[in-house]
């Protein structure tokens, strides 16, 4: 056995940092469960609450295969699919049951919606004062705008976001991705982890948590809040030009690609330079510090792209490598793929799914635990694929008590998609 195997052996038998924790996830869409995910991704058993019949709206978003969804397959890996309607009396039955010996409960129903059908805060932790429970909604529980639906795109303009992101002169652009979702599933699994150490030095009490979809974004906005409150600085769209360093663009190479380049110290700033065979400009009187190179931006950007433009984008990732400046590649994800360091870092993982068929190839953990990584046990589970064990065998319920309240589920004309808050 070679010493990669050993080191594997060993590694499957160590437990991960959240085995003991049961997480359960009756969210839709994407930001509460992305928390969920990565909650997931390092032990805690995730019991994913779907709607009978059809599941979480996002397996039917994005691209699928044979008709089934592929993004799902990613957001919901190493969770257990169970399916109930909290509408009903037995699906608020069967969350009650699985709430009794939960660690975490994440939701993103509008404000008032889980109150209505009687599964409110008070209810749930009366029934277990441990449980700490993550609300993700648009606007979050208080304040005037608190009752509005909210999604990741409304998001990503109220957090000032949108506002700077795009070029000079022209509309405000909405990120090609869910940022808002992704940076506030992000904060939720991190609250949720300080929530349940919370619990352990103050006596076992639980606790809930009130994340707002656009808080997370606002605060990585960077110095916009304090610059304004001290300057009245309003900041504007100005392509990839920064705010607080320069330079920084993605200038064309001569075939035709596409190179990020950063100077945010003045001794990167220089061997850019050298790199680019331009030695000369950080000796110019307008770009011989950060602040008069933020200044005069406007001259030293076109400098730049055109020394840039003399070189292949593989001539000019060996000429900054050498001297140790700072740049990398545009990628597209055909050029992730093929990348040696992301195969070196793992970056990927290929993961079997028995509902396609076939290896799905797609992001892997994030962060490396040394002693305690996390990893991908399995993609989405087909819809109610957990039934068994956890509704009957578990909680004890019978075959007839679900397919009942199946069909009720069905026969509502109400649509729970009114009700979500993101």
């Amino acid at each position: 056995m070679t010493s990669e195997q050993i080191e594997s052996e060993q590694a499957s038998h160590v437990r991960l940092p959240l085995e003991g924790v049961r997480v359960i996830d009756i969210a839709s869409f994407l930001a509460a469960p992305i928390g969920a995910m990565f909650m997931a991704d390092f032990g805690a058993e995730v019991i994913k609450v779907e709607r009978p019949g059809t599941g979480d709206e996002s397996r039917f978003w994005g691209n699928n295969k044979n008709g089934i969804g592929l993004y799902a397959k990613v957001l919901n890996r190493n969770k257990k699919s169970v399916t109930a309607d909290l509408r009903t009396p037995l699906g608020a039955e069967i969350l009650k049951r699985l709430v009794k010996d939960a660690d975490v409960l994440v939701e993103n129903f509008r404000p008032g919606t889980l109150e209505r059908w009687g599964l409110g805060w008070d209810v749930l932790c009366a029934i277990n004062p441990r449980l700490v429970m993550l609300r993700i909604t648009g606007f979050g529980q208080t304040g005037p705008n608190a009752a509005r639906p909210g999604f990741g795109t409304l998001a990503e303009a109220y957090s000032g976001f949108a506002h700077i992101n795009g070029n000079a002169g022209q509309p405000p652009i909405l990120p090609a991705f869910g940022l808002a979702d992704s940076t506030a599933g992000l904060m939720g699994a991190f609250l949720a982890m300080v929530a349940l150490k919370g619990r352990d030095v103050n006596g076992g009490k639980g606790q809930f948590i009130d994340l707002a979809l656009y808080e997370p974004l606002f605060m990585l906005l960077g110095p916009q809040a304090i610059d304004f409150d001290q300057l009245g600085l309003v900041q504007e769209r100005n392509g990839s030009l920064h705010s607080f360093t320069a330079p920084r663009n993605c200038y064309c190479t001569k075939d035709g690609k596409y190179v990020a380049i950063a100077g945010a110290s003045q001794s990167t700033f220089e061997r850019m330079c050298v790199a680019l065979e331009v030695p000369d400009i950080p000796n110019d009187p307008r770009f011989r510090d950060n602040r008069l190179r933020m200044k005069n931006n406007r001259e030293l950007d076109p400098a730049l792209g055109a020394a840039a433009a003399r070189f292949t984008l593989d001539e000019l990732m060996e000429r900054f490598i050498a001297c140790e400046a700072a740049a990398a590649p545009v990628n597209t994800i055909a050029q992730v793929f093929e990348d040696p360091h992301f195969a070196a870092r793992e970056n990927l993982v290929s993961i079997f799914d028995e509902e396609i068929g076939a290896s799905l190839r797609f992001q892997n953990i994030v962060g490396k635990l040394s002693a305690t990584p996390g990893r991908v046990r399995h993609t989405a589970q087909k819809l109610g694929a957990s039934n068994r064990a956890i509704l009957i065998d578990e909680l004890g319920f019978t075959e007839e008590q679900l397919e009942a309240g199946e069909a009720r589920s069905e026969a509502r004309s109400e649509t729970r998609g009114k009700n979500l808050a993101i």
